[in-house]
């Protein structure tokens, strides 16, 4: 077998999910993530620090085109349309691809607490990012801090029901209907429906 393999990442992540889908992801060991992906162990720690990081591998990835995205931004957008805008880029471009991979990333964490958690301050993490791109870019820190929040949550919203298995439409069109749905909730006003993408 050859040392370098160029697709050593995604073998293991696929290995690893299948292994999590079919014994759990307590039960999934490190060298059954690399027999089953035909490497060895060595190379799964150049690239993991352990068996969690194969499901949190994306995340500085995602953050920093989440920021990106938001900086370059429309200026005259309001700050909860400026990221709603850019989570639904960056969804086109690394989600949408690898639908089947992301939602079976989701079960798994969503079947495990301690997976559930890192996933929550993951999510902390990335929401104060935004703010403090946001904030940057004029707006004061509370509504940039308010702004964030609540384009998370309706990101959250919109991904939980992007991964069910008979959704068919793409994230970015399902963030527009949950900020609508978020901005009912607030305003208990009937809200104009949220427009295309």
């Amino acid at each position: 077998m050859p040392r370098w393999k160029p697709d050593a990442v995604e073998r293991l992540q696929t290995a690893a999910l299948e292994l999590f889908d079919e014994q759990g992801f307590e039960r999934t060991t490190v060298a059954e993530i690399v027999q089953r992906a035909g490497l060895t162990q060595r190379t799964f720690f150049n690239h993991f620090a352990d068996k969690r990081e194969v499901l949190f591998v994306l995340s500085s990835q995602l953050q920093q085109e989440i920021i990106s995205e938001i900086a370059a931004g429309d200026d005259t957008l309001p700050p909860l349309d400026a990221v709603v805008r850019a989570l639904g880029a960056v969804a086109d471009r690394m989600f949408e691809h690898q639908r089947a991979v992301v939602t079976r990333r989701y079960a798994v964490v969503a079947a495990n607490p301690e997976l559930q958690e890192r996933e929550l301050g993951k999510n902390a993490a990335l929401t104060e990012a935004i703010a403090a791109v946001l904030h940057a870019r004029g707006c004061d820190p509370e509504t940039a801090f308010l702004a964030a929040g609540a384009a998370m949550l309706a990101q959250q919203a919109a991904f939980r029901k992007w991964t069910r298995p008979d959704e068919t439409r793409t994230l970015r069109d399902l963030l527009p209907e949950a900020l609508h749905s978020l901005r009912a909730s607030v305003d208990r006003q009937p809200v104009d429906p949220p427009l295309p993408a």
